[in-house]
């Protein structure tokens, strides 16, 4: 199981006018909540750990897990409200995301309420986004990674939200100590520019990474594609070109496949990744690609099936699927 732990909220899609006002669409959303979501829907065996609020978007978030067969074991329930997230699209397809959630139900889970132990099946646990930067949630994930890392894979995407977590200095120090303790990071160009300034050399920055404690680095590139960042290697993959609808859930799509991938050919062990083969690390990049791609042509995170994707290599790619 791939334990996803961090935020749970509801996507405000606002689109152009219609009538008297603006048209929207509440759809579920939160970084770690569509990583567990991409995991169940590709066929990965997903937990999620988070604070969910009791109320009407708390419990229609619950219905969203249940109907993609995410473990439930890990969840807490809070009288506090569902953070909600206006998520306006750029003429380009890009998201661009205003919060609204002080004292919120995701943001509010307390160190003392992480589980005892995890199950013997947690193979590796995602973190990231703006959870990461929260307190207490933001506390009680980093005692649970660093209670964890030795015995799972860790995987972090930062997934910055500059309206939330603010200054850059103020966060890197705690983003650099869960980084010590991560095993994998999946990082956008964005994420980069957010943290070291515009113009950083992105190589340089996944080589640091990787003497950090990361075994591997993932700097997805947006049209450019992605670069896997592993040893003293670095290999490229090219972005599958689609008409783009919106790039709501895009990353979360391709942090999830790319974790499916790895446990499904046995590298998702702290162990095992270092091992990893050139082949096996891009046959995992390239299903990560191919998912995200599916989402970008779909309003909102709406993440991808296994069938979803299967398609589109099938047809573009047909031993891609071979083991």
């Amino acid at each position: 199981m791939i334990l996803s732990c961090g935020e749970s909220l509801i996507d405000l899609l606002v689109g152009k006018a219609s009538g008297a006002g603006l048209a929207s669409e509440a759809v579920p959303g939160g970084s770690p909540f569509n990583v567990a979501i991409g995991i169940a829907r590709l066929g990965g065996k997903a937990g999620f750990l988070s604070k969910i609020s009791d109320d009407f978007f708390g419990r229609y978030l619950v219905r969203t897990l249940v109907k993609a067969g995410v473990d439930q074991r890990f969840l807490l329930s809070s009288p506090r409200q569902t953070t909600l997230s206006v998520a306006v699209t750029r003429p380009d397809g890009e998201a661009q995301y205003s919060f609204y959630g002080h004292e919120s139900a995701d943001r509010s889970l307390l160190p003392s309420e992480l589980p005892a132990t995890l199950p013997d099946d947690v193979s590796a646990i995602a973190i990231g986004s703006y959870t990461l930067a929260i307190d207490p949630t933001a506390s009680a994930i980093e005692q649970l990674i660093e209670r964890e890392h030795v015995r799972r894979v860790v995987s972090i995407d930062p997934n910055i939200r500059p309206t939330i977590i603010g200054d850059a200095k103020a966060w890197r120090p705690r983003f650099e100590r869960l980084l010590a303790r991560c095993h994998i990071v999946k990082a956008s160009t964005e994420d980069l520019a957010y943290l070291y300034g515009d113009g950083v050399d992105a190589g340089a920055w996944a080589a640091h990474w990787l003497t950090a404690g990361p075994q591997l680095v993932i700097i997805t590139r947006g049209d450019d594609g992605a670069s896997v960042f592993f040893g003293s290697s670095t290999y490229n993959v090219p972005v599958r070109k689609v008409d783009v609808i919106d790039t709501v859930g895009a990353g979360d799509s391709f942090h999830a496949a790319v974790l499916v991938s790895l446990e499904e050919q046995n590298l998702l062990r702290p162990g095992a990744i270092r091992l990893a083969s050139r082949d096996a690390l891009i046959r995992a990049i390239h299903f990560a690609i191919v998912a995200s791609s599916v989402t970008c042509s779909r309003q909102g995170a709406d993440l991808p099936t296994r069938a979803d994707v299967e398609a589109v290599l099938l047809s573009t790619h047909p031993k891609a699927l071979q083991q």
